[in-house]
C-alpha cells in the first residue's frame, strides 16, 4: 500500500485538527498597491497582451492560497532515476516548486547512489484546486514526500520511527533548506525530534537547528497531525504567486479561467451552489473533475465558473520571500555572493525564459543552473 493511501498520511479535515496546513486562515491582509517584486519585466500592458494572446508564455501561475486556490500553466514532474511518482497525474506544480524538488532529489541521489529513489506522493492536479483528502495542495506549491526508511523497506505502524533513515531524510531536507525558498515543512513532532537530534549529532549549529525546530510559530518545521510517514513541504513560488495576484483583475477576459474558489458548508448541494453563482451543475462538475458525481464533503473547496468579474476572489498578500534560514557556513557564502533585490528579480525572470539576461544577471542565472 502506498503511503498516500495509508491512514497516517490522510490529511482530511476533522474537528480539532491542526491549522498548520491552512494558508488562507493565517494570511495577513493584503497591503495596498501593486506590490510588484518578481515580475517587473512585465508591464501591465504586456501582461494583459500575453494573458489574452499567449497564456502559456506567462509560465506557471499560482492563484489564491495553498488551501483556497488553483494553478494555471502547471509544470509536470517528469520521470527520473532520482525519484518515483506514486501518482503521476497528481505531480503538477509551479515551475519553482518542481525545479526545487528535482534539484533536491538529484542531489540526494548523487550523495547516496545505491539508495532507492525519493518518493513523491502528491503535488496537485494539473489545474490545481481541491484534492481529496488534502486541505491544501491547491495552488501548485505543496508537495508530499515519503520518508526514506532503513533498508528501503516500508515499515508498518509503530515501526516507522525506528526504521526512519535520519541520514538520508536530513540530507534531503538540508538540501531543500539551503537551495530552495521553503515556506514551511509539516511533519509529526516525533519525527522532528529524531531529525533535530540527528542534526545536532552531526555537528550542525545549535542556534540554526533551534530556528528550524524550536522557534514556535516562526519555526520552519511545524507539527501536523497525520504526517507521520511523509514530509509536507510548502514552497514560496515568487514569480508564479505574483502573477496569480496580478492576473486576478483579468480573469473575466478569459471565461475558461474565470473561476472562484468556495468552501462547502453544511447543507449545500451542487444545485444550490449553481444557483448562488449563476452557473450550472455540469459546469461545476467539469472544472472540478467530478464526472457525474454530486456528493460533496464538508469544507471541500470547489472551483466555481463565473459569468462576470469576480468580486469575492481571495487576494493573497503581496509576495515577499524572506531570506532563507541557512546554516552559518551557507549564510556566509550567500552574503559573500549576494545579489541586489533587483538582480534576484531579473534572475527569476530569466530562469523562467521570460526575459533576456543583462550583463549583470547572466552569470548569476547560469550559475544557478
Amino acid at each position: 500500500m502506498d503511503d498516500a493511501d495509508d491512514d497516517d498520511s490522510d490529511e482530511a479535515e476533522e474537528p480539532g485538527a491542526s491549522d498548520a496546513e491552512s494558508e488562507s486562515a493565517n494570511a495577513a491582509d493584503a497591503p495596498a498597491g501593486p506590490g510588484i517584486n518578481y515580475t517587473r519585466d512585465l508591464s501591465d500592458a504586456k501582461l494583459q497582451e500575453l494573458w489574452l494572446k499567449d497564456l502559456e508564455a506567462l509560465g506557471s501561475i499560482s492563484v489564491g492560497f495553498a488551501d483556497e486556490g488553483r494553478l494555471i500553466n502547471g509544470v509536470h514532474m517528469g520521470e527520473d532515476p532520482a525519484w518515483i511518482r506514486q501518482r503521476p497525474e497528481l505531480a503538477w506544480g509551479t515551475k519553482e516548486s518542481v525545479d526545487a524538488l528535482a534539484a533536491a532529489f538529484r542531489a540526494v541521489h548523487a550523495q547516496f547512489p545505491n539508495s532507492a529513489p525519493a518518493r513523491l506522493s502528491h503535488i496537485g492536479n494539473k489545474d490545481g484546486g481541491y484534492l481529496r483528502p488534502h486541505k491544501s495542495h491547491q495552488s501548485g506549491r505543496d508537495a508530499d514526500i515519503g520518508f526514506f526508511y532503513k533498508g528501503d523497506t516500508m515499515p508498518g505502524g509503530r515501526n516507522r520511527e525506528r526504521m526512519f533513515d535520519a541520514q538520508r531524510n536530513w540530507a534531503l531536507l538540508r538540501t531543500l533548506l539551503v537551495n530552495a525558498d521553503i515556506q514551511v515543512v509539516l511533519v509529526d513532532r516525533g519525527i522532528q525530534k529524531i531529525l533535530r537530534n540527528y542534526a545536532l549529532a552531526q555537528g550542525e549549529d545549535l542556534t540554526w537547528v533551534d530556528r528550524l525546530f524550536r522557534a514556535g510559530k516562526a519555526s520552519l518545521f511545524q507539527h501536523a497531525r497525520r504526517h507521520k510517514d511523509h514530509f509536507h513541504v510548502r514552497f514560496f513560488s515568487p514569480r508564479s504567486q505574483e502573477l496569480g495576484r496580478r492576473i486576478q483583475p483579468l480573469l473575466a477576459q478569459r471565461p475558461e479561467q474565470n473561476l472562484v474558489v468556495m468552501k462547502v458548508q453544511k447543507g449545500m448541494t451542487l444545485g444550490h451552489i449553481a444557483r448562488r453563482y449563476n452557473t450550472t451543475v455540469a459546469a461545476i462538475q467539469r472544472v472540478n473533475h467530478m464526472g457525474k458525481k454530486t456528493f460533496l464533503h464538508l469544507s471541500q473547496r470547489l472551483l466555481i465558473p463565473l459569468r462576470g468579474p469576480c468580486t469575492k476572489c481571495p487576494l493573497p498578500p503581496v509576495v515577499v520571500v524572506p531570506p532563507r534560514c541557512l546554516p552559518p557556513e551557507a549564510q556566509q557564502k550567500a552574503e559573500g555572493s549576494s545579489a541586489s533585490p533587483r538582480l534576484r528579480v531579473e534572475a527569476v525572470a530569466v530562469s523562467q525564459g521570460l526575459a533576456q539576461p543583462t550583463d549583470r544577471t547572466a552569470s548569476r542565472v547560469l550559475a544557478s543552473h
